[in-house]
């Protein structure tokens, strides 16, 4: 054999470099479905189901072309671990060289090549194309920047792409509409009829996946019976063209809205489909950029969307692989709490936190804003660790791989890597989270208190976190403000939040 070409559950494009040339007189694929893949993170059941069933139905694709595969499967009589079944694949097929586009993890990255060595197998770790900025470019933008910022990154990127582009300028003469992206939704109406997105019924390939993941992790957090995500790519392309046809058009202006029972809102929910590379971010973009130009959305929501796919996925890519594996350890405020239990069950008596928790365990979703305004918010409030915060968010949602979930989470939601690609923490009172949602309309805390038994944890936090690190806070023009508005409180105030966030602090499996 000349190439045994391993495909992994996220790179599931027939356009990927690993196949390229493949000719089925002296080449194979290889696909492997591993349960401790399932297990080095507690999986959400919804996250496994997908992987698997994206795969199963890629491999019968490679089926269909003729072309020699092996794939592992989960029951097979093997050992548990990925690294032990690549070995068994190696010694039975004995190839001249393994192929591979580079993984999304540096855990899985590193236990390729060793597995590779140890069996003195030659490996060959090809550029991923599915991503407009290769790592080694990226490393060569951020050479000597001691700070990482997505605004420079994100222009450069559309004048390289030429997206929403008037010659040298960007189109509506602004590089970032973000500001006219952050309605709530309205009090007295709430979100309205929203257009659904694309569900798909699961079938035959999906039905016997579920099957297994309810054999095999049956104590695994989350549940199947909401599970609907696009696992091949006729259903991500569909799942696209709706999202452009129907939900777009308001995308822009409630990307930071919640509101109660409302898990989907107006969010694309292309983020797995994207990330199993079922989609290639390329035809995304053109489709949002040719929806504007055809004035079907505005350009605030289709610069909005653009900036997320074609600006921050690929940043915080760049900044994943630059950062590993120091990355994975960051810790800038010494967050040591451990995570409280009710992140597994959603029983909290705080109602956004409930919500959010509730609606990831049914969908294994949750848009943006929940994940950072409200879970990563509490986290870096009340000091969680963020290597078991990371490890939760790696675990818990289905378009989750190390790549895009660590930098996200320890980087932006829980600022752990200081000042190095985010400008301030994203920290917020109760306050913040009564204008963006109606979550405080049903909750026993009350936003507007800073202590006592009905304070909202939220603002008693958020006023503890501001006392402790008000010298770092007050030298950044971004949150000078938050320690303004704290020295406006006089001592007795500051002492009673001080005293109530050491209660919160210390029972938050209580809330």
């Amino acid at each position: 054999m000349r190439n045994l070409i391993l495909v992994l559950g996220d790179q599931l494009n027939f356009d990927s470099p690993a196949l390229e040339n493949f000719d089925p007189t002296q080449d194979c694929v290889l696909m492997i479905e591993a349960v401790g893949e399932a297990k080095y993170v507690w999986s959400h059941k919804a996250r496994t189901a997908l992987f698997l069933s994206a795969m199963r139905h890629f491999a019968n694709q490679v089926a269909e072309r003729g072309w020699p595969f092996d794939y592992i499967q989960l029951d097979e009589p093997h050992p548990p671990g990925f690294g032990e079944r690549l070995t068994i694949a190696l010694q039975r097929h004995r190839p001249e060289t393994l192929r591979v586009v580079e993984p999304g993890e540096w855990r899985m990255q590193e236990m390729i090549r060793e597995t590779c060595d140890e069996g003195n197998t030659a490996l060959r770790m090809m550029d991923d194309t599915h991503f407009l900025c290769s790592r080694t470019e990226f490393a060569e933008w951020g050479k000597g920047k001691k700070e990482l910022r997505l605004e420079f990154f994100y222009r450069v990127m559309r004048k390289r792409f030429k997206v929403l582009m008037a010659g040298d300028e960007p189109v509506g003469g602004k590089w970032n509409f973000d500001e006219d992206n952050r309605s709530a939704y309205p009090k007295r109406t709430g979100p309205g009829a929203i257009p659904e997105p694309a569900f798909f019924e699961p079938d035959a390939v999906t039905e016997q996946v579920m099957q297994l993941v309810e054999k095999f992790f049956p104590d695994h957090p989350g549940q199947l019976k909401n599970f609907a995500w696009p696992v091949t790519r006729e259903q991500a392309l569909h799942a696209l063209n709706v999202f452009v046809d129907t939900r777009l058009t308001s995308f822009g202006q409630y990307q930071d809205a919640m509101w109660t029972n409302t898990p989907l809102g107006w969010h694309s929910l292309l983020s797995a489909a994207l990330n199993l590379h079922l989609l290639n971010p390329r035809e995304v973009i053109a489709a949002v950029e040719q929806a504007y130009q055809q004035g079907k959305v505005s350009l605030e929501s289709a610069e909005g969307f653009i900036r997320q796919v074609l600006g921050w996925r690929e940043f915080i890519r760049g900044v994943y692989w630059l950062d590993m594996p120091r990355l994975k350890e960051a810790n800038h405020y010494q967050a040591e709490r451990e995570l409280p239990a009710w992140f597994w069950t959603g029983e909290t008596d705080m109602a956004c936190m409930r919500d959010s928790l509730k609606q990831t365990l049914e969908w294994g979703y949750a848009h943006h804003i929940q994940r950072l305004m409200v879970i990563g918010n509490f986290a870096t409030l009340a000091q969680l660790s963020p290597q078991q915060v990371g490890d939760w968010f790696l675990a818990i949602y289905v378009d989750a791989i190390e790549w895009v979930e660590l930098p996200n989470t320890s980087g932006m939601a829980l600022h752990a890597c200081g000042s190095r690609f985010t400008s301030k923490p994203y920290v917020a009172s109760g306050a913040y989270i009564g204008r963006q949602s109606n979550y405080c309309t049903s909750c026993k805390y009350d936003p507007k208190l800073r202590a006592g038994d009905k304070a909202c944890p939220y603002t008693t936090l958020y006023w503890n976190f501001i006392d402790r690190h008000e010298a770092t806070l007050s030298s950044n023009p971004r949150t000078a403000l938050m320690t303004k508005n704290l020295q406006k409180l006089d001592a007795d105030e500051r002492a009673r939040v001080k005293l109530h966030a050491r209660r919160i602090l210390g029972t938050l499996n209580d809330l």
